[in-house]
């Protein structure tokens, strides 16, 4: 017999894995820039892409708030919602403007994923948090994998194109939909809607609750070790985000030839797998990060920086690809280490809470590089490989600095 808690976490997993199957993400920029419709590439990036990144800022404040209120499950149900509507604009519409109301749908499907990874928590007993933790992780990276080589196999044997790709995603989402109602109501939430005696009425519920997430936030970060990997937690997260964006533009323009094979699927495939194993190896080894954690940051942060730079300036797709193969997996394998060094120091039942928040601050930091760099707010007039020297140099390069400056007066 099934445990329930096991029962579940599978449900919530098959939920995870049907809505990261998008093969047509790897090979949107080509879409968007293609005959199919009467957009350019610099609108794309400059009016189209930002708008996901501010609706997403905005959006994850409003969901941050109210998915313990709506103790979770309806805010999974609109997440598949979302991912219907955006997938479906995406092919039955050609326009600039419905294409950046796509932008906010999509906003809204990434903002609402805080359900997804922290409706379990309101679910199953501590003991079980590290166990499910792992399987709604290993559901995504299954998803994405999965989802990268179906769409380089349709791309490369010409199965499908850039369009018909999107035909799948719409299907995904809908089988993410029916199956987030199979998931449980929540009953408690650890803020809202606490089995505590003395809280009787909705506004003195909604109170309390207000003042527990603020406790729980002033006690969190009143720790110098939590604010210190919250740190690198928030802009490491902010510069991969901007990466992960803008690096199909820059495959494009390093390219140049539209008629040359893609392995957009692929690398992203491979960066998935990478991302899996470094993942359970952070788990695996054994390291006082307390101590080492210092030099672990600033290593990573200058390699970062300078893999960045490599990619950027290359004229060979193929060193391309494998530099953000190995930012992507440094990336992974240390908010692996983060995100648990972080959980060691805050209480169990601010998991989710404590992510957010630094999740909150990313995208901050996030919004403003958007705003200076792909917006132009300061006219640099930087074309694509010149935006990626500034994301090299700026985000990695000064965060390592930084730290190192943290370092030594620790030492000092």
């Amino acid at each position: 017999m099934v445990e329930n808690w096991l029962k579940l976490s599978l449900i919530l997993c098959f939920f995870g894995f049907l809505k990261e199957i998008r093969p047509s993400e790897p090979f949107i920029y080509e879409y968007l820039t293609g005959s199919w419709r009467n957009i350019t590439g610099d609108e794309v990036t400059s009016e189209v892409y930002p708008v996901a990144t501010y609706s997403y800022l905005v959006l994850l404040v409003v969901v941050f708030l109210i998915t313990d209120l709506l103790r979770y499950k309806p805010l999974i149900v609109t997440l598949g919602f979302s991912g219907i509507i955006f997938s479906a604009l995406l092919i039955w519409t050609t326009s600039l403007f419905a294409l950046q109301v796509t932008e906010v749908f999509y906003g809204i499907f990434m903002a609402a994923e805080v359900a997804y990874y922290t409706y379990i928590y309101a679910k199953v007993e501590k003991e079980r948090y590290s166990v499910v933790t792992s399987h709604t992780r290993a559901s995504i990276l299954a998803g994405r994998f999965v989802s990268g080589i179906l769409g380089q196999i349709l791309i490369s044997f010409k199965f499908m194109d850039y369009k018909e790709l999107n035909y799948i995603t719409f299907t995904a989402m809908m089988m993410a939909t029916f199956w987030s109602f199979f998931l449980p109501p929540v009953k408690e939430s650890i803020y809202f809607h606490r089995h505590v005696e003395e809280i009787t009425t909705r506004r003195t519920r909604f109170f309390k609750g207000v003042s527990l997430m603020k406790e729980h936030i002033y006690q969190s970060f009143s720790n110098i070790y939590v604010i210190k990997w919250s740190v690198w937690y928030a802009l490491g997260t902010c510069c991969f985000l901007q990466v992960q964006t803008y690096m199909q533009p820059l495959w494009n323009y390093v390219i140049g030839d539209s008629k040359r094979t893609l392995y957009n699927g692929a690398v992203e495939a491979i960066l998935t797998l990478l991302g899996f194993f470094v993942a359970l190896l952070a788990g695996i080894i054994k390291i006082q990060w307390d101590l080492k954690g210092d030099i672990l940051r600033i290593i990573c942060c200058t390699l970062q920086g300078i893999i960045i730079v490599i990619g950027a300036t290359t004229h060979n797709i193929y060193v391309c690809y494998i530099c953000y193969i190995v930012y992507g997996a440094l990336y992974h394998f240390v908010i692996t280490i983060v995100s648990a060094e972080i959980a060691k120091r805050v209480k169990n039942d601010t998991f989710g809470l404590i992510f957010g928040f630094n999740t909150f601050i990313a995208m901050i930091f996030q919004s403003l590089l958007t705003l200076v760099v792909v917006n132009d707010i300061f006219e640099l007039l930087l074309d694509i490989r010149q935006q990626y020297i500034v994301y090299g140099c700026f985000c990695f390069l000064l965060l390592s600095l930084m730290f190192l400056i943290l370092f030594l007066v620790n030492v000092y």
